[in-house]
């Protein structure tokens, strides 16, 4: 059974967090073209442990007082999107790649497109920093949230001014 809860922050909108028992597994912004519509088996939990503490690893994210997330997260996808989601993770908050790079770092040099359709199919922004991965010149490019969201993100770990 799902559960979920939102959480309304002043920097980013409405994130809708979904958990799976134990799990983590999804973190979406309201009105993001992958954001799924709350189903009607889902049950609205906010003292739901997973959900409790991914709202509070993201707030003090937010806030600058948290540099990574411990919450445990699971999410279906693909083989390869599960590779390049695990290269997405090990990006230091603070440092940017290319899709390029990604996808040479998920073991498919050839695969830059599929790299980055697996980056916007990304179930769990922010905790897999997908705004993290940047055009091969440098700027910004597609983001499930919105490029101005992207940004604030790389503004908030310092990289962009």
């Amino acid at each position: 059974m799902s559960t979920y809860s939102i959480l309304k922050t002043s920097a980013l909108g409405e994130l809708l967090l979904v958990a799976e028992a134990a799990h983590l597994t999804g973190v979406y912004f309201h009105g993001s073209p992958h954001a799924p519509s709350v189903a009607a088996d889902w049950v609205r939990d906010d003292r739901q442990v997973v959900l409790k503490q991914a709202r509070e690893e993201l707030r003090a994210y937010l806030r600058g007082e948290r540099t990574g997330f411990s919450v445990p997260c699971d999410c279906p996808g693909t083989r390869f999107q599960k590779q390049v989601w695990s290269q997405i993770a090990a990006i230091p908050r603070g440092a940017t790649i290319t899709y390029t790079e990604l996808a040479w770092r998920a073991g498919a040099p050839e695969a830059i497109r599929a790299a980055a359709t697996a980056t916007g199919r990304n179930p769990l922004s922010i905790i897999v920093p997908c705004h993290r991965v940047v055009g091969k010149d440098g700027s910004l490019r597609g983001y499930a949230g919105g490029l101005g969201r992207k940004q604030r993100l790389l503004q908030l770990e310092g990289k962009q001014e």
